[in-house]
């Protein structure tokens, strides 16, 4: 009971899916997306067409995927999340109208990250995040503070390979 299409003629005609993936019942996969390794997708969670699954991530149950969205390698949807923005890899995203809540810390610690590793990402994630100036402005100062951190870098490679849409955010702070 779960419904994969295949790639349309616009798409490239492909629809990847790659190794050790779980789909639970009525999870959907919609044509040209890409999925890579070890995703899960609980029940009846859905992917637009055309959306980029990075490696290990995890799409909660109920979650929607709007088309040509990316989720980025180790970011986890909460459940009943409607996802219309790129979601960087390590990042956490909940709410009907998803929104950035932080890293996925749960799963980074799971996966076998290091302590400092994951330190490292935190701080990253909030001068990214957190920070003054224009998301150019941080991408730049985060990946000068951060140049020998990979992890940190594929995060800065991602932002900056944005397509369609944009980064999700955190909620912006009453002032």
């Amino acid at each position: 009971h779960v419904t994969m299409n295949p790639g349309t003629e616009g798409g490239g005609m492909e629809t990847v899916v790659g190794d050790n993936c779980l789909f639970m019942v009525a999870s959907h996969v919609a044509h040209d997306c890409f999925i890579g390794n070890g995703v899960i997708m609980a029940n009846n969670a859905t992917l637009g067409g055309h959306v980029t699954v990075g490696d290990h991530a995890v799409i909660g149950g109920l979650a929607a995927v709007h088309q040509f969205v990316r989720i980025g390698a180790h970011a986890v949807i909460g459940g009943m999340s409607g996802v219309e923005s790129d979601v960087i890899p390590f990042g956490r995203v909940k709410g009907e109208r998803a929104f950035l809540a932080g890293l996925n810390l749960i799963g980074l610690e799971r996966r076998g990250f290091t302590k400092d590793q994951i330190k490292a990402l935190q701080r990253a994630f909030n001068q990214l995040f957190g920070g003054e100036g224009t998301m150019e402005q941080r991408l730049e100062d985060v990946e000068q503070d951060f140049i020998n951190d990979q992890l940190v870098m594929d995060v800065i490679k991602f932002a900056r390979e944005k397509t369609r849409f944009p980064l999700c955010q955190p909620p912006k702070k009453a002032a």
